[in-house]
């Protein structure tokens, strides 16, 4: 097979919670579909990681990992108690952060979505605003109504990879109540609103890591080329690897 007819293999995190299909309704593995949507689009294979039996080794065949958004971080995690408004689901953290982990440990591109932003942030350290209404004047536009998502403009840092994607700036879909607060060991704010908060964290190695807290999978064109680089990115690492295995030939038998 030729290895430009590859496509790149990506694992997406899930939710697991209650939700109905046809004539059924019960717990379910689910993914919103603007996300499946944005990989398949960028020319990518979605391969879904449920919460439930997490298991790193799954990693070992796949070329990138996308950390999607949900529900909150345990505080407990950052050191702090929870707030009144604070949710979360301690098994999906322990697999978000198992994944995370794991993902970058072999070194894949990465991609994380608004929550995945913060376990990304707590994971190397970091903390999290737990309600910006209680620290932003007008933090509570980050989340206006339910399912409802506002346009937030976004400053990019030239010397970013982000910045060689998206550009100097951009408006980007946002639906939070949450914010990075103390950014974690070996990450970087890259990007900022108006107001100061952090919307894009990098790594300060040369990784392929983005970190968006807004939701780039919303249909804009200018998100859309974030998954484009990412997909690119994972189906770089595809044919690198793929280099350096041995054609049939070279192969020794015994």
């Amino acid at each position: 097979m030729n290895v430009s007819d590859v496509r790149p293999l990506i694992g997406i995190t899930t939710y697991y919670q209650h939700a109905t299909w046809g004539v059924w309704n019960g717990e379910a593995a689910i993914l919103p579909g603007n996300y499946l949507h944005a990989v398949v689009d960028a020319g990518g294979i979605p391969v879904l990681l449920p919460p439930r039996g997490t298991g790193t080794k799954v990693l070992d065949t796949l070329d990138g990992l996308l950390v999607i958004g949900g529900s909150d971080v345990d505080p407990s995690r950052y050191g702090e108690n929870a707030h009144p408004t604070t949710e979360f689901d301690t098994e999906r953290d322990s697999h978000d952060f198992a994944l995370l982990g794991a993902a970058e440990a072999l070194g894949l591109p990465i991609l994380c979505v608004c929550r995945g932003a913060q376990v990304l942030n707590v994971a190397h350290g970091g903390s999290l605003l737990q309600h910006l209404p209680d620290v932003l004047p007008e933090g509570e536009r980050y989340r206006c109504a339910p399912g409802v998502f506002s346009d937030t403009r976004i400053t990019i840092d030239p010397e970013s990879l982000a910045h060689s994607i998206l550009g100097d700036s951009c408006t980007v879909s946002s639906y939070h109540h949450q914010g990075l607060d103390r950014i974690g060991k070996g990450l970087m704010v890259t990007a900022r609103s108006a107001d100061g908060l952090p919307q894009i964290l990098e790594s300060t190695d040369d990784s392929w890591l983005i970190a968006t807290q807004y939701h780039p999978e919303e249909k804009r064109l200018e998100d859309r080329r974030l998954f484009a680089a990412f997909v690119a990115a994972c189906g770089s690492r595809t044919e690198a690897v793929s280099d350096t295995k041995p054609t049939p030939s070279e192969e020794i038998t015994e």
